[in-house]
Formats: structure tokens, C-alpha cells, sequence
């Protein structure tokens, strides 16, 4: 087997391994040709606020439509809540701790055998990146380059319309606009990708095709166009579940993010009612998107052909706690995530499937999808098998794990409070980072399972939630007399997933043989 590995000083190294593997490969779909699969990710979207989730408001019914002819899922997760860590993840198939991406600044450091493209080339199918990148991934792996950014569109020639919205989203220092935006719903960066998609998917002539179509939205800049900007006034939105007074509860930390964001975005905790009110219609301007690129799908008669994979990267606190974006912990606002699959062999339902699953899940289900071997390095487990409705081991999908942090000691107050020396705070009052030194320093790790959580840190401090009972997260009992069973079976499960999803690579280069369980379970 020939592994490429991406290190920091090298593009990639080549190693020979003799290794003996489990064949892996089950695809059986309804057709005989390879279907065209699209990812299309979100970047910053909670999971909860979708009507299909119990949410009050009708935030995304062609997402909510779409899943129930599928498959989705409701304890999907995130292997860590920032973005570069999480794309990569995705892409590899593996955690942060074995991909070295525990950061937005370590994405050249990425670690991996084969990722998402090299399997699709090696399959025949034709690949695009349309939308935000964010991760290892480069231009000339791909046969067809079209990134997005947060602001605007990159490299290619833009009609007037998109050239004034990009200068337009240049002007907001990555916060937001609290009144409409201007151009209308053309100029937003989702209309045009779905534009371009479809001008690529038609120069194909029926070539299987694997697309990756990355919104830069709900993430902000927080900003929308009507009709969408008065979908949902701030005064028509459900209760917060959480509210600023219980980020004592959750910790220095959270006060800590609180404090940079007062000064990065002056007038913040003023202004979020209406920000929530501008992600709510950012996330019906996504589902309108949404339709569109299905309907282009279906007028060029490849629908019934192609599987479609609705995700985000990571969620976003939208008023949880008194903040927005992420920054802080594990909690369930920032790191479930919305899954549905839909397509062909894929069997639908309206109900939510119990596994717990994560986004490292996606590349080995698609390796089986496009009936090819998983790569040895991937940790994630295939759903492809649950995903057409056949018999999978229900304890190997009983819980899931998360991680955060990029290591070494917490960075506190008593160590520094210059913001802006570091490059959390902008000097103008506008513009703030979350993901910074204080907010990313130390590691955790999270386990769900059944209605609990579990987050462990370096320093051995835990914390334990019934999300049932608690769905803010803000009564911990890990202490808890009463919990003391319960705590230990969590600390055991995060025990066994830690050890399970250390990193195999390299195996060994000579004479041991490298098993692995089928569909690349973990725990059978």
C-alpha cells in the first residue's frame, strides 16, 4: 500500500507498507452506475434550530423535507468546533489528535494516508470544490476551483452585481450589519455557487462527480438581504435556553469570551437580539439555496443519481450564554451538527436514526459508497450499511466523541488581558476573533451517550450533564452523589474511545499483519 502523509516541511512522503487488510468494500446501490455524490456543508449552523429538532420556528422545510426522504440524524457531531480541524477531519476521515489539525493555524500540518479526493480520483470520478475551503485541500487536486470566502467570491471573473456585495462584505470586519443588505438575494455568495455548480455539473456529460459545496454561511459576517432579514423579528424568536447570568455556571472561560467580545464588537450584547434575528434568516436564504441546487439537479436529470449529504462543520451559540459565534467548550450549540443523507440506496425515514455518528464517519462511507477500500489511518467508522437500512452494531454507534483545544497549559487572565496585542481585538472596536490564545489553549474531550455528556480536560477536571433534563448544560454533575455510576461508565467510554482512535500510522513496516474490523468499526 502506498501511504502519502502531508508533513510541515514536505508536501507529502512517500512510504511502501506491506500490510495485510479486511476487505472493506460493500457498495450496493440501485444503480449499476456510480452515483455523483455532493456535500454540502454549512459553516457555524446549529443543529437545533430546524423545525424537524422540535424548534418553534420553520427555519429550513426543504432541509426538513429533504432529510425525512432520507436518512438524518439527530446525535451527529462534530470532531472538534472550529473549522479547520473540523474540514480536515472530515477530508481524512480521522481526529484531531491524529490529522495534527488542532487549530485554525496548523492546516499545512495535516497528517493523513488518502483523504476524500485522492479516493474519488482513484474511483474515476470528476471533483469540484465550489465554496469556502478551510482546509489542506489545494487547487490542483481538484478538476474544478471555485472558493468562496467570507469575503466573497476569489479568482474568477464576477458580474458587477458580485463584484459590489464583495467589496459590500469587505466593509464589515468579519461582524455584521444590523439593517438589510444591499443586492439582494443574487449578490449573496450561496446564489451564485449554486450558479456555478450547475454551469460545471452541465459541462460533464454524465460523468460521475464528486462536489464539495461549502457555504460560507450562517458563519458570519451576520448579515442578509430581504425578504429574509424580516423573516423572523427578533421579537417573534423562541426563549434562549441559556442567558449571559449562566456563564458563571460554565466558567471563567465563558466570561472571559464574553469580555474580548464586548470590546471586539462594541455594542454587542445590545445588538443580539437582532443578530439571532439575522442568523434565523440566514438560515432560511441557505434552505432556499438549498432547493435551488436540487431543482438543477433535477432538471438535468441526474437527481435520482446522485447522493446529496447536508452537514456543518460546527454550530454556533446564536444568544446561548450571551454569545454568538463559538469559542468556549463543548457544548452541544457548537458541536452537534446537522447529517441527513439522501439518494440513491439510501433508505428513507422520518425519524431521526439512533447512532451516534461523526463527521469523521462521512469520507469511509463514502469509500463505500464509490466501492473502494478505506484507507488505513481513517478512524472513522462507514454508515453505509445503516444508511440502506441493513443490520449494524447498535454499541458501536452508542456514543460518540468530540475534542478542543490545541494543547499545553490554559492561557489566563493572571498570564495577560492585551487582547489586542495577540489579534483577538481589533484596535476599532469591530473586529474580534474568538478562536484565539485564551479561548483554544488546553485540551478536552467529549463523550455523548444516550441523554449525557461528558467533558474531561488535561487538569482532570470533569464535567457531566443530563441534556435531557438539561439542555443548556449548565448543571453540572459530575460530583453528584447520585451520578457516581453513571460518571464512572462515561469516563470509562471516553477511556476506550481515546485509546481506540489513537492514530494506527504508520503501521508497521514489516511482518505484523494490520487487522481491521469490517465497514472499519472501532468496538465490534
Amino acid at each position: 500500500i502506498s501511504i502519502i502523509m502531508s508533513i510541515p516541511i514536505r508536501k507529502t512522503l512517500l512510504l511502501s507498507i506491506t500490510t495485510s487488510t479486511v476487505a472493506l468494500s460493500t457498495f450496493a446501490g440501485n444503480s449499476s452506475k456510480s452515483p455523483n455524490i455532493i456535500i454540502i456543508m454549512a459553516d457555524q449552523l446549529r443543529a437545533d434550530l430546524m423545525q424537524r429538532e422540535g424548534y418553534a420556528l420553520n427555519t429550513m422545510p426543504f432541509a426538513d423535507k429533504l432529510a425525512k426522504s432520507g436518512a438524518w440524524f439527530n446525535k451527529a457531531y462534530t470532531a472538534a468546533p472550529a473549522s479547520g480541524p473540523a474540514r480536515v477531519c472530515m477530508l481524512t476521515g480521522r481526529f484531531p489528535n491524529a490529522t495534527h489539525v488542532r487549530s485554525n493555524h496548523n492546516i499545512q500540518d495535516a497528517f493523513y494516508s488518502k483523504d476524500l479526493f485522492d479516493v474519488a480520483h482513484e474511483q474515476g470520478y470528476t471533483t469540484a470544490l465550489v465554496g469556502k475551503n478551510h482546509s489542506h485541500l489545494s487547487k490542483e487536486r481538484v478538476d474544478f476551483w471555485c472558493p468562496y470566502n467570507h469575503g466573497g467570491q476569489e479568482a474568477k471573473q464576477k458580474s458587477e452585481k458580485g463584484e459590489a456585495f464583495d467589496k459590500y462584505l469587505g466593509t464589515l470586519d468579519m461582524y455584521s450589519n444590523l439593517e438589510p443588505s444591499p443586492y439582494g438575494v443574487e449578490g449573496q455568495l450561496p446564489y451564485r455557487m449554486v450558479d456555478d455548480a450547475s454551469q460545471w455539473i452541465d459541462s460533464l456529460d454524465g460523468k460521475p462527480f464528486l462536489m464539495w459545496f461549502s457555504m460560507a454561511e450562517p458563519h458570519n459576517p451576520y448579515q442578509i438581504c430581504e425578504p429574509y432579514y424580516s423573516m423572523f423579528p427578533p421579537e417573534s424568536l423562541p426563549p434562549l435556553k441559556s442567558s449571559a447570568k449562566d456563564r458563571k455556571a460554565k466558567g471563567e472561560e465563558y466570561e472571559l469570551l464574553a469580555e474580548m467580545m464586548a470590546q471586539g464588537h462594541k455594542g454587542f450584547q445590545e445588538n443580539l437580539p437582532r443578530l439571532r434575528s439575522i442568523y434565523h434568516g440566514m438560515l432560511r436564504m441557505i434552505d432556499d439555496q438549498l432547493a435551488r441546487l436540487v431543482d438543477e439537479l433535477k432538471k438535468q436529470n441526474i437527481y435520482d443519481n446522485t447522493i446529496i449529504l447536508f452537514i456543518a462543520d460546527h454550530g454556533d451559540y446564536a444568544g446561548e450564554y450571551g454569545l454568538m459565534k463559538k469559542g468556549v467548550g463543548l457544548d452541544d450549540a457548537i458541536t452537534r451538527i446537522p447529517m441527513q443523507w439522501t439518494g440513491p440506496g439510501i433508505k428513507a425515514s422520518t425519524l431521526p436514526q439512533e447512532a451516534h455518528v461523526s463527521i469523521v464517519d462521512i469520507f469511509p462511507t463514502i469509500c463505500e459508497i464509490m466501492d473502494a477500500e478505506i484507507p488505513i489511518g481513517v478512524q472513522g467508522r462507514s454508515l453505509w450499511p445503516m444508511l440502506q437500512g441493513k443490520e449494524y452494531p447498535k454499541e458501536e454507534f452508542a456514543s460518540v466523541m468530540a475534542e478542543d483545544g490545541f494543547g499545553g497549559m490554559y492561557y489566563t487572565k493572571a498570564d495577560a488581558t492585551d487582547y489586542q496585542k495577540e489579534g483577538a481585538v481589533g484596535k476599532q472596536g469591530l473586529l474580534f476573533d474568538e478562536l484565539n490564545t485564551w479561548t483554544q489553549s488546553g485540551t478536552m474531550r467529549m463523550l455523548r451517550k444516550d441523554d449525557w455528556k461528558l467533558v474531561y480536560d488535561m487538569d482532570g477536571n470533569g464535567w457531566l450533564y443530563n441534556l435531557k433534563q438539561d439542555p443548556s448544560e449548565v448543571n453540572n454533575r459530575f460530583n453528584d452523589p447520585s451520578c457516581k455510576e453513571t460518571r464512572n461508565e462515561m469516563i470509562e467510554g471516553l477511556l476506550r474511545w481515546d485509546i481506540s482512535s489513537q492514530d494506527p500510522l504508520p503501521v508497521p513496516r514489516h511482518r505484523y499483519r494490520f487487522k481491521r474490523n469490517e465497514h472499519n468499526y472501532l468496538f465490534r
